[in-house]
């Protein structure tokens, strides 16, 4: 009990330390996001004015967004800001950015959650089968499929899934309309083609690095033991293996959710779909900068989440971790 304990407690300095540095690198995230959106070339005060605006109305409404101050002051009460949760006013729309993006976050958990539901068991599959039956054709195949996922650019699977399934076959809408009104059955069909995009293009990382841990246990002395006591290779898998191999398996797992976060900009502008990436890009053509450095901070908070989930997880797993 003694040893259980004291490998609890030291978990607590490197849940700490983790935290810690997962804070100071969402601080320089910020600092970074912060300066690459004041390079950005035009501001919203052009931007809501247009071209026909005089410099004098430019300046005016400049100056009653705030946007002639000097930017260490802006990065400073946008950061207290967001500190306190209010990401400020947004420049185009007039009203509080925090109001905007509620609308569309609850969008885009909805498709990642729905395309984690389908890609972490189908990559989990693919890659278990693939390490069981190494070098036979099933493995070969899975590979093969695996790597061409991995080769085909987002834009190319949505539009190749419009095409057959919504133009040839008319199965599934083309357009993702979501609403609070719809059914489940209605907001499924409707989003099923952005699911198959994200996940043809997420799973087969996940199938490859399942693959290749659940491999490299299946060389290690103690699953030949298992096997000459009559232990059926499934069940060394299952029982044995893959909880060994929970730590990279999860860290890869964490890395492609964390693109369905902020990676899917392609695949919801294809379809339409009202969700915090396609808002993301619309605050960057009309140079809504509060909206547009809230989006992304949320992306790189959702990724640094991922990433300490996946780290704890791997310490659990594997308590030889905590010594590095």
């Amino acid at each position: 009990m003694s040893g259980a304990s004291t490998g609890k407690a030291s978990l607590w300095p490197l849940l700490t330390r983790r935290v810690g540095s997962a804070l100071l690198t969402l601080l320089l995230v910020s600092m970074v996001i912060f300066g690459i959106a004041g390079l950005l070339p035009g501001d919203a005060a052009q931007e809501a004015l247009g071209q026909s605006a005089t410099p004098e109305q430019v300046a005016a409404l400049r100056h009653e967004m705030g946007l002639d101050q000097p930017a260490p002051v802006r990065y400073a009460h946008w950061l207290s800001g967001m500190v306190q949760g209010d990401a400020g006013q947004s420049l185009v729309a007039g009203m509080p950015v925090g109001a905007i993006i509620a609308e569309r976050l609850p969008n885009t958990l909805m498709l990642a959650g729905m395309t984690a539901v389908l890609a972490v068991p189908l990559a989990l599959a693919m890659g278990i089968t693939a390490a069981i039956r190494r070098g036979t054709w099933i493995d070969r195949a899975i590979n093969l499929a695996s790597l061409s996922m991995v080769a085909l650019p987002e834009f190319l699977v949505a539009t190749v899934g419009v095409l057959i399934f919504s133009v040839k076959l008319m199965w599934l809408p083309s357009i993702a309309m979501v609403s609070a009104e719809a059914s489940w059955s209605d907001t499924l069909r409707s989003c099923a083609l952005p699911i198959l995009s994200l996940t043809v293009v997420v799973v087969a990382q996940m199938a490859r690095m399942t693959r290749a841990a659940i491999a490299d246990q299946l060389d290690r002395p103690y699953v030949e033991m298992a096997r000459l006591k009559g232990a059926s290779l499934s069940r060394v898998v299952l029982g044995h293996v893959l909880p060994n191999c929970l730590g990279p398996i999860v860290n890869a797992m964490a890395l492609s959710l964390s693109y369905l976060m902020g990676g899917a900009i392609i695949v919801e502008t294809i379809f339409n779909f009202p969700g915090l990436a396609s808002l993301m890009v619309n605050a960057v053509t009309s140079r809504d900068m509060p909206l547009l450095q809230a989006c992304a901070m949320i992306f790189c908070s959702a990724y640094l989440l991922l990433m300490l989930v996946a780290d704890m997880v791997a310490l659990l797993a594997n308590p030889r971790l905590r010594a590095q």
